[in-house]
């Protein structure tokens, strides 16, 4: 039977419709009522012409049937089906155009009933012999395992998940499905990964406005291009490119919207890219855009064998006659020195630096570049010359911990004095700050961004700077690579490769039901005991076997003797 809607009137009361049908023998309706969370649908049996609505609330009448919509479908569909079961439907979403005079509902869910009407009988259909058979029923489970078995299920991808804010445990490696692009946007396939210190303070959930876990981490990820959305123009399949989305980079595959993502020149690969994008380009704004770095200054910078501590002193290596101070741990100044070193004076980080620059430099320096925050603000700006520039871009001081530590930001923030603009006026001297990441995702300055990155590649073309990579890591070792950037003992940039195959686990000793190593069974009092006798048993009779051991090489030494007489005789 193939039912069509020919109209429909909305109840003024209990948000109900009448929607009549036309179909087989004679013609009928279809009565609904819904509330805010419910649809109850039930169709008349077979009158023979329509009927007005009723106004007032109440019964659908006592000849009314009730039959199963499927689990999805739209409330028109449902009318070409044939009546099943009685159930209720539980509606999503649903909207009236009021001006067609037609109610329809979209998405459906199925809940089970206790109802049981008699079903309509099914149609006989005739057989070559004569006889006839009753076609088996569709019914709302059998339809939806269909539609199951006709869709593929989504395809998977690896991707670096945080599960929760904290230490390292929280950081996994799981299979989430393959994103889908959408318009203006880009799908890369990433080949390397980017690891940069704002990664652990979002770990442990101390940066502003943090999204809700679970999510897939990282900010910087380099790759080919595999699709590109609709309205997108400068990129195409199978570009090299670099992205800087916010969140969601470490994975084998991301949708990036196009102005986020920057062509890389020729020649240069996935793993150059990733420790070149985000570490130049925050050190080519540090000195080329806001410290206004000319011929003949001097700057100091914090971190100096980190990523950005490097891309900084080869970065200030560009200009002429410039001094560079740097502040690290006494642990990297050998392996610095002997990496083609570009900063003039190696610092030990904890010490008393500041005296150590007055020696060089009396008057102080012209730049100090901050990216540890705390008590460390207070002795950069003590350095200033008149007409020198403070500039914080970080804040690695409240990373003490494995964890987020509530005391350790306290104390970041109380060991900042409060500068007066009246006291900049008066002393010459000027503060800034850079955050990269409120740059472009609440700034909104993306072109400004684009511009600085053309430069680096640039510079990077003509061979001025080249990047310095630690180590390369797989994804499933990615917590390893964190605490090495928290232990601070990276020199240079720590990169991620979705292609490596992890580092072998050692094997642990066997463990019991209890989850604990195993270890010998103490021995009790009365087996140290028996233990005991028999030893002290033992020995007088080795005593004994020795006596006789003895006598009886005396023995055999007498009977030589005495055999040697003879032969002598």
């Amino acid at each position: 039977m193939e039912w069509s809607v020919i109209d429909s009137e909305l109840y003024e009361t209990r948000r109900s419709c009448v929607v009549h049908y036309r179909g087989g023998e004679g013609v009928g309706a279809v009565a609904a009522t819904c509330s805010a969370s419910e649809l109850r649908v039930a169709p008349t049996a077979r009158l023979p012409a329509p009927r007005a609505a009723p106004r007032r609330s109440g019964t659908l009448g006592p000849r009314c049937a009730r039959f199963a919509l499927p689990s999805t479908h739209s409330f028109r569909d449902a009318l070409s089906r044939r009546p099943a079961s009685a159930s209720f439907v539980r509606a999503h979403s649903y909207r009236v155009r009021s001006s067609l005079r037609t109610t329809y509902f979209t998405s459906f869910k199925m809940t089970e009933s206790t109802d049981t009407p008699a079903a309509a009988a099914p149609e006989k259909t005739p057989t070559e012999n004569g006889s006839t058979e009753t076609p088996a029923e569709e019914t709302p489970e059998k339809a939806t395992e269909e539609k199951e078995k006709e869709v593929p299920p989504p395809k998977e991808m690896r991707a670096v998940v945080l599960t929760g804010f904290g230490g390292l445990k929280t950081v996994k490696i799981l299979k989430k499905p393959e994103p889908a692009v959408a318009e203006g946007e880009v799908l890369i396939r990433v080949k390397a990964c980017g690891l940069n210190f704002q990664d652990l303070i979002v770990r442990q959930g101390a940066i502003d406005s943090p999204p809700k876990t679970p999510f897939i981490l990282g900010f910087e990820c380099a790759g080919e291009v595999e699709q590109v959305g609709e309205g997108v123009t400068n990129f195409k399949v199978g570009d090299q490119v670099v992205a800087l989305p916010e969140y969601r980079a470490w994975a084998e595959l991301v949708a990036v919207p196009a102005q986020l993502v920057y062509a890389l020149p020729a020649g240069m690969s996935a793993l150059d890219a990733v420790a070149i994008t985000t570490n130049y380009l925050v050190a080519y704004l540090l000195l080329f855009e806001m410290a206004n770095l000319t011929p003949g200054k001097s700057l100091l910078v914090h971190s100096a064998g980190g990523g950005v501590g490097q891309a900084v002193a080869q970065l200030a290596k560009t200009v002429d006659n410039v001094t560079v101070f740097g502040v690290c741990s006494k642990t990297k100044h050998e392996a610095l020195k002997a990496n083609n070193n570009n900063i003039d004076h190696l610092l030990e980080r904890g010490s008393d630096y500041t005296s150590e620059v007055r020696k060089i430099c009396p008057d102080g320096v012209d730049i100090v570049l901050d990216c540890l925050c705390g008590e460390e603000c207070n002795r950069g700006y003590s350095l200033l010359k008149p007409m020198g520039r403070y500039i914080l871009y970080g804040s690695s001081n409240i990373v003490t911990g494995e964890t987020k530590s509530f005391f350790s930001a306290a104390r970041a923030w109380w060991q900042v004095d409060k500068v007066s603009p009246i006291k900049l006026f008066d002393e010459n001297k000027s503060l800034a700050g850079l955050n990269l990441r409120h740059l472009l995702f609440q700034n909104g300055r993306t072109d400004y961004v684009r511009r600085a990155v053309d430069a680096v590649f640039s510079l990077w073309g003509q061979g001025k700077v080249k990047p310095l990579v630690d180590s390369t890591w797989a994804l499933e070792d990615v917590a390893e690579a964190m605490q090495k950037m928290h232990d601070r003992k990276n020199i240079g940039k720590l990169v991620l490769d979705p292609s490596l195959e992890p580092k072998p686990k050692p094997a642990t000793p066997a463990k019991g039901k209890s989850g604990k190593e195993k270890k010998p069974a103490k021995e009790s009092s009365e087996e140290k005991k028996e233990k005991e006798t028999k030893e002290e048993e033992k020995k007088p009779a080795e005593n004994g076997e020795k006596n006789g051991e003895e006598a009886l090489t005396n023995g055999n030494s007498d009977e030589e003797s005495k055999e040697k007489e003879k032969e002598s005789s």
